[in-house]
């Protein structure tokens, strides 16, 4: 993206209009969503066939989020040129995630300890099949902490891309990257020029994807309204309740971390991000909004590197909606069974779920493997008793997706605010409306607004904005060439 110099301001200086309600990307997905769960009510059956919708729009998300975790972290990393900071980055961030997964899961016991939403069932386990739980799961096994660990080192890079496994592509980008800064950035500049060309690419192909959001919410919710109908909420009300209750509680715990580690204003945040959460209810996934707040999160002072690195590793690590739901189903399903589990017990519960918990992000099934794998080891209620959530758990997708998307938002803060790599000057202006980068500006089409601004910043005698948040400026960047054989480029690369 070309600047113009300030003398173009003074030619054309009027300012843009603002846009009108109805193309305002949180209005659009409102009224889908709305939409949606009227046309799931009061025709269930058109809804129920409308999920398409939804798993198309996140299966567009999906095709870009391998390559652009990938270049994001590379490049992010490159621009950083320490290595001992990006391990640095990587054991704050897991020291984050045990802590608030392990505060998590002791709180859902907590409240499923005191509300007490399975007492009085008296289920007999005779009745139970296991057929449905089988046919939830896909009749997988859980994975011990050592599979665990050996599935994120991919046996082929290609396949890990392939296959849209995020640790894996992950694991492989911190190798790259960390390569291109032992190598050095300058002998590395062509491959560094190439790579912020092509997640240029990503950036456009993503906002153009964006337009297409509220079709994909209003293809879920009409599927999910459609198919599970507003009825079953008073079936499981007090395990909802619960559930519900303890995550807005944790939500307001997450405003006190946000505010006194790396003082931001949370509800300054959810404001600016009010689009990408209104989409993640919608789809009822965190993966469809994946890219977006990423890129929400550099533009809000974060570095690339770490909101490279904690996002993704966050989307399996730090599900803390998981784990609040986890540990109240598994407390709801003993006292359904007539349990009541002593101090012991629920700390061997709680040591299992910690483990059962994790990489469990894009898993069908995840929560039922989980507690399957947690009911096999404790041996309290027959495994067959998870088929007793089936009903509910989809109605906690919201839940889940809510809390899991903002505990990876304060844990980026928190990171990069532990490792000095967030700017919290940049966080106000962009909470003002502001695009500080160009590439956030790609990404959320919004060019003409940034070109606007950084007219704006240099007649004022202001410094323009960076590449991307923790990076260089754009004219520190070789333009990527093709030149035909025989001819030589005229762009000659400067010393970083």
């Amino acid at each position: 993206m070309k600047i113009p110099d300030s003398a173009a301001l003074k030619a054309s200086s009027a300012p843009l209009k603002k846009k009108p309600l109805y193309r305002s990307l949180f209005f659009q997905i409102l009224i889908a969503v709305v939409a949606g769960v009227l046309i799931g009510h009061f025709w269930p059956n058109i809804g129920s066939t409308l999920r398409p919708l939804g798993d198309g729009f996140i299966q567009l998300i999906k095709m870009i989020i391998a390559p652009l975790i990938f270049l994001v972290i590379v490049t992010g990393i490159s621009a950083v040129g320490d290595v001992k900071a990006v391990g640095r980055v990587g054991v704050k961030a897991l020291l984050y995630f045990t802590a608030a997964t392990l505060f998590a899961l002791v709180f859902g016991l907590v409240v499923g300890n005191i509300v007490q939403p399975g007492a009085g069932l008296n289920i007999d386990p005779n009745t139970l099949s296991q057929d449905a739980v089988d046919a939830k799961t896909g009749n997988a096994a859980p994975k011990d902490a050592a599979a665990f660990l050996l599935s994120v080192i991919p046996t082929s890079v290609i396949g890990a891309f392939a296959s849209n496994s995020l640790l894996q592509v992950l694991f492989f980008s911190v190798f790259f990257g960390a390569a291109i800064v032992v190598i050095g950035r300058q002998r590395c500049l062509p491959v560094i020029s190439l790579m912020e060309t092509v997640l240029e690419l990503v950036f456009k192909i993503m906002s153009w994807i964006m337009k297409v959001a509220p079709i994909g919410a209003f293809g879920a919710m009409a599927f999910i309204i459609g198919q599970y109908g507003l009825a079953t909420l008073s079936t499981y009300a007090l395990l909802i309740a619960a559930c519900y209750g303890s995550a807005i509680v944790f939500i307001a715990l997450l405003f006190l971390v946000a505010w006194s580690f790396a003082r931001v204003p949370l509800w300054h945040f959810l404001k600016y991000t009010r689009e990408e959460f209104l989409l993640a209810l919608g789809t009822a996934s965190t993966e469809a909004v994946m890219p977006r707040i990423m890129t929400k999160l550099t533009n809000a002072g974060c570095s690339r590197a770490t909101t490279g690195l904690v996002v993704p590793t966050g989307y399996s690590f730090n599900l803390d909606g998981a784990a609040i739901y986890l540990s109240i189903s598994l407390l709801f399903l003993a006292q359904a069974f007539g349990h009541n589990l002593d101090l012991g017990q629920q700390l061997a519960a709680l040591g299992v779920l910690l483990l059962t918990s994790k990489g469990m992000a894009g898993v069908p099934g995840s929560s039922f493997l989980a507690l399957s794998a947690t009911a096999a080891a404790l041996g309290i209620f027959p495994v067959a008793g998870v088929a007793l959530l089936l009903g509910a758990d989809r109605l906690m997708d919201s839940m889940r997706v809510v809390v899991n998307l903002l505990g990876n938002c304060v844990a980026t803060f928190v990171v990069a605010k532990w490792e000095g790599q967030f700017d919290r000057d940049v966080m106000v202006r962009a909470f003002r409306g502001e695009i500080t980068n160009e590439d956030s500006a790609i990404m959320l089409g919004e060019e003409e607004e940034f070109e606007e601004q950084e007219l704006e910043r240099l007649t004022e005698g202001k410094t323009p904005s960076p590449k991307f948040r923790g990076g260089p400026n754009a004219e520190d960047i070789p333009q990527f060439e093709m030149t035909k054989p025989g001819q030589h480029a005229s762009t000659t690369i400067s010393p970083d």
